[in-house]
Formats: structure tokens, C-alpha cells, sequence
């Protein structure tokens, strides 16, 4: 008899277990483009992976700029603190949305949209205007939301051959624009002389590029109006669905105070800026290799409830050396925050798999924990930033981490226990 995890990976494949396709659920099927020369699909690898570069730097590069904002806008510590939490509250709130635009329009054309308007929401971030900057910030986190859910799916289908590849790939596509903006946005100001708002705005160009890029995928391909083919019962009654979901919640609110807040912090403990954003954006790109690890490991136990809970404590530990340990550690504090950061992201991605009986589960499962989690995430950037307004000082956010690590970790060994969710799916009849 095998136990849940053999089972989850026997359906999934160890190589692609973050990759969770959003259409399950859809009739018919979407297939793979068929007869694409080696050369096309070359193309569609890098489109696909220029797409993910793209779904990260609206973060990270607003947080590199915090300070200047703040001054050059005269924003409050509350909406500074709106600003950060902003985008991660669309991130759930629109993640719903993803499935049923891509059975309307097609997950191709819906992409090409998120490109389009992405482009736009991160360019209204440099009209000096508060109301744009939370508007454009709003638009771009709400399409960062649907590209979320949609990509892997991708990745997952068009590249079932080269899973580990692609998987690879698209995990460090997604760090390196996160890294990428935390440590060139500081450098791009002082190059535009001194102008945050051309260096908030220049992150629309790359989305415009690959938009660009991606345009002759979506005209080549055949839009075909899908349906809901099946259901999941269960789901949302099941105690063991919400710990993976608080889980997944908890994990992000962490990764979003480091995306929100970690170049202030350093700033603040008197660090140059540029020198701050290099080494989050190191810490983000360690991530990446973290993420590739941490499910080969995860998998290969009888559960994962010991890697999920001391991948908390390495984050939380790893952070309170960054905010207290003294600055010529500060390198060591970051790769280590890598490390349990990226790992947590791969290990939450991981127990969705893990904890359902088939694909449908997974999406549904999946959409759960994206669209609460997302939500309850917000509260971390929110809250970090209050604190630094009551206090005037980062270091009582020490209390705040602890206690996300703590509500992680519980729900993380509660979620990693050899388990399925009590759902069921079901297919629905035609009309």
C-alpha cells in the first residue's frame, strides 16, 4: 500500500510538482500546439519564460524606492504601508478570475492581455500622481494575479517533455526579476538623474517587449470557448484544505515583508541603498535554487512536516538576523533567508500536490490557497509598515515575523502529514 505522497508523486512527477495546471477543470482539453518546429518551440520556451520574468518586478522595485516615495509624494506611514499591501491584496483577489478568462478567451490571449495591461499599470506608476501610483500598482498586481495561475500551466503542458528543464526555468525566471528590480531600480534612478518615476515606470518596457514577443503565439493559435467539465466537493469544509491553505497564507506574508520592506530595512540600519538592493536581490536569487531543492527533498520523506516547519524557522531566524545582527553578517543572514524563503514557496506549492487525490483537486486546492492565502498575506507587508509608524523603528517587526513564522510552521506540520483532502471530484453532466 502507498502511502499519499507516493501516490501524489507517482501522478505528478517529482520534476514539475510547483507547476499546477489551472484548466483541469476544462472541456476539452487544452492540447499543446502540434507540428511546432524546434525552432518555434524554442521561442515558445523563452516567451513562456520572459512571461515569468515579468510577474515579480512591480515588488520588489516599488520596495527599493520606499524612502523616496515617501518623501517625494509626502505618503503617510499608513499609505505607505497600503502601497506595499496593495498589490498582494489583488494577487488573491483576482487569482479566481484566471481559470474562467482563459476558458472565455484563451489562456494565450488571456496572457497576452495580462502583458498589455501589466505594461500599463506599471507605467502609471511614473506620473508623480498618488492616485495613478495606486491605481497602476492595483491594475499590475491584479494581472500578476491571473499570470500566476495560468503560466505553469503552460510551462506544464507545452514542455511535458522537458519538465525538470522548464520547471527550472521558470523558477529562476521568476527570482530573477524579482532580484533584478530590487538591485537595479536604485541605479536606474540615479542614472535617470534622480527621477523615481522614470525609474518605477521603466519596468513596464520589459513587459511591453515580451508582450510583443508573445503576440504571433496567440495569433497562431486556435481559440477554442472551454467549459467546466468537473467540480470539487468538499473542499472548502476541510480542515486539513485550510491548514494547507493558512500555510501557503502565512509562508507569503513573510515573502512579501522581504519583497515590501527589506531594502527599507537595510536603509534604515544605514546601508546604502544600492548596496541593500544587492543583497536582497542576492537573497532572491538564492531563492531559486532553494525552490529547485526543496521539493526533490520534500518528497522523498513519508511526510513533510519536518521540512516544512524548519524551513519556517530558518526564515524567521535568518530575519531577525537582518534586522539585528551586526551589518558585517548581513551577506550571511541574506542567503540563508534564501534558502528557507525559497524553500518555503517550493514546500507550499509542494503539499497542494501532495494533499490531493488527483488534478482537479490540485487546481481547486490550489485556487483556495492562492485566493485566501494571498489575502491573509497582505497583512504582513501592511502591518510591517504600521509598525514602523507607531514605533519609528523596523525592530519591533521582529515580534511580526515571529509570530508568521509560528502560524506557518504549525499549519506547515499539520499540512505535511501523509494526508489527502476529503474532496471529491466530480463530473459534470452536459447540458
Amino acid at each position: 500500500m502507498t502511502s499519499p505522497s507516493q501516490d501524489a508523486a507517482h501522478l505528478y512527477d517529482h520534476a514539475d510538482e510547483q507547476l499546477i495546471d489551472a484548466e483541469a477543470d476544462s472541456v476539452p482539453q487544452p492540447q499543446p500546439p502540434m507540428g511546432t518546429s524546434a525552432t518555434g518551440r524554442i521561442v515558445l520556451g523563452v516567451s513562456l519564460v520572459l512571461i515569468a520574468f515579468n510577474l515579480r518586478p512591480l515588488f520588489s522595485s516599488a520596495s527599493a524606492l520606499l524612502p523616496e516615495i515617501r518623501s517625494e509624494l509626502g505618503l503617510s506611514a499608513l499609505g505607505t504601508s497600503l502601497l506595499t499591501t496593495l498589490p498582494v491584496v489583488c494577487l488573491g483577489a483576482f487569482s479566481p478570475l484566471a481559470p474562467k478568462l482563459a476558458q472565455r478567451f484563451g489562456a494565450e490571449r488571456t496572457l497576452l492581455g495580462v502583458l498589455l495591461l501589466l505594461a500599463l499599470g506599471t507605467a502609471l506608476r511614473g506620473f508623480s500622481s498618488i492616485p495613478l501610483l495606486f491605481i497602476g500598482s492595483a491594475l499590475a498586481g491584479a494581472c500578476i494575479a491571473v499570470g500566476n495561475v495560468l503560466l505553469p500551466g503552460l510551462v506544464k503542458r507545452d514542455f511535458a517533455d522537458r519538465a525538470a528543464l522548464m520547471t527550472g526555468f521558470y523558477t529562476m525566471a521568476l527570482c530573477a526579476g524579482a532580484a533584478g528590480a530590487a538591485g537595479l531600480t536604485l541605479p536606474l534612478e540615479r542614472a535617470f538623474g534622480g527621477s523615481m518615476a522614470a525609474a518605477l515606470a521603466i519596468w513596464a518596457l520589459p513587459a511591453l517587449v515580451v508582450g510583443l514577443i508573445w503576440l504571433p503565439q496567440v495569433l497562431s493559435t486556435k481559440t477554442q470557448v472551454k467549459r467546466s467539465g468537473f467540480s470539487v466537493e468538499g473542499l472548502w469544509r476541510d480542515r486539513l484544505a485550510w491548514q494547507v491553505t493558512l500555510f501557503m497564507g502565512l509562508q507569503s506574508a513573510l515573502a512579501y515583508c522581504v519583497f515590501g520592506w527589506l531594502v527599507p530595512i537595510l536603509r534604515e540600519r544605514g546601508m546604502d541603498g544600492v548596496t541593500a538592493g544587492a543583497i536582497v536581490s542576492v537573497s532572491v536569487m538564492v531563492q531559486a535554487a532553494s525552490c529547485l531543492v526543496a521539493p526533490q527533498i520534500a518528497v522523498r520523506g513519508k511526510d513533510q512536516r519536518v521540512i516544512n516547519a524548519t524551513l519556517c524557522v530558518v526564515a524567521v531566524v535568518a530575519l531577525l538576523g537582518l534586522l539585528f545582527a551586526p551589518l558585517s553578517t548581513v551577506w550571511f543572514w541574506a542567503v540563508l533567508q534564501g534558502i528557507g524563503q525559497g524553500g518555503l514557496i517550493a514546500a507550499a506549492m509542494t503539499t497542494i500536490v501532495l494533499r490531493s487525490r488527483d488534478p482537479h483537486v490540485a487546481a481547486h486546492l490550489s485556487g483556495m490557497a492562492q485566493c485566501v492565502g494571498y489575502l491573509l498575506a497582505a497583512i504582513g507587508p501592511l502591518v510591517v509598515g504600521l509598525i514602523r509608524g507607531w514605533t519609528g523603528s523596523f525592530a519591533w517587526t521582529a515580534v511580526l515575523f515571529v509570530a508568521l513564522g509560528t502560524g506557518a510552521a504549525i499549519n506547515g506540520w499539520n499540512a505535511g502529514r501523509a494526508q489527502h483532502v476529503n474532496a471529491r471530484t466530480v463530473k459534470k453532466t452536459a447540458d
